[in-house]
């Protein structure tokens, strides 16, 4: 297993793939035997399944069979909702425009101003001005949600609007995001998955006998995926290098995802 794949990282992915659609908590007999393709172990499994619950993320629950077992938290589900129009719409034309967070913490409140500023770069903001943030507008919804849910909504004002100058835009966002950090994020993925998409594409459709390596190809190229369109918040293209990458990676990914996701599902509920 990478170092990018933590077992932390493969179970969210896990959860977020298949594990929210299950009727109840996923037991954790189920968790180990799914997570063991991608090579995590039972200890690592258990271990991370625990931070995870003390993150408010899962929830633990019994089958119906009485088995132990974890679903995700509500919280845990809004941040899968508002991560799958990024994850599954990533190069998608958003439209323009851009919106602003603008905030103001107290001196004697500063660890939330790390905080806020953390989690705005999560969220794939770039930094216009001390204490002045910039994405495009298609991420307000996330944003309100997730500076709601981590109560740092009193701090900042969010604000729609477009760049009127004086430096060209294309050379502003060049300014307010590392597009050469960007780019070899979007290369690593290239490299790591476009050699496992044309060796399926070699092959044809996975059948039945397919399903755990369709399974384990699936999985890893989602936690690989999961965390490009935050990095990169879905740029204008007109805004971007002429050799840009990411529209490559995320028709990479929307292959994998077509050909290797339903196929997938077969391991993880077999017949």
């Amino acid at each position: 297993m990478s170092e990018q794949h933590t077992p932390r990282s493969l179970i969210v992915t896990f959860y977020g793939a298949y594990g929210r659609a299950a009727p109840g908590p996923v037991p954790v007999a189920e968790l180990v035997r799914l997570l063991a393709p991608v090579g995590v172990d039972a200890p690592s499994v258990r271990s991370s399944v625990s931070r995870l619950k003390r993150r408010g993320l899962l929830v633990p629950g019994r089958t119906e069979g009485g088995a132990a077992g974890y679903a995700l938290s509500p919280d845990a589900r809004q941040l899968l909702e508002d991560g799958d129009r990024r994850i599954y719409g990533a190069g998608a034309d958003h439209g323009e425009g851009w919106v602003l967070a603008v905030f103001s913490v107290p001196e004697a409140e500063r660890a939330k101003r790390h905080v806020l500023r953390s989690r705005l770069a999560g969220l794939g903001f770039g930094t216009a001005a001390p204490g002045v943030w910039i994405a495009p507008a298609h991420l307000y919804s996330e944003t309100r949600h997730t500076l709601t849910r981590l109560q740092l909504a009193p701090y900042v004002d969010l604000f729609r609007g477009e760049h009127l100058g004086f430096t060209p835009t294309p050379e502003a966002v060049a300014r307010w995001w590392d597009l050469a950090s960007l780019a070899k994020q979007h290369e690593a993925f290239l490299d790591r998955h476009e050699p496992v998409l044309r060796t399926w594409e070699s092959r044809g459709a996975p059948d039945s006998a397919a399903a755990e390596e369709a399974y384990r190809d699936y999985l890893l190229a989602l936690d690989s995926w999961r965390q490009l369109p935050y990095a990169d918040p879905g740029l204008p293209p007109a805004l971007l290098p002429a050799d840009w990458p990411g529209a490559r990676s995320a028709a990479v990914f929307a292959a994998l995802d077509e050909r290797l996701r339903e196929p997938g599902a077969r391991f993880v509920h077999p017949a």
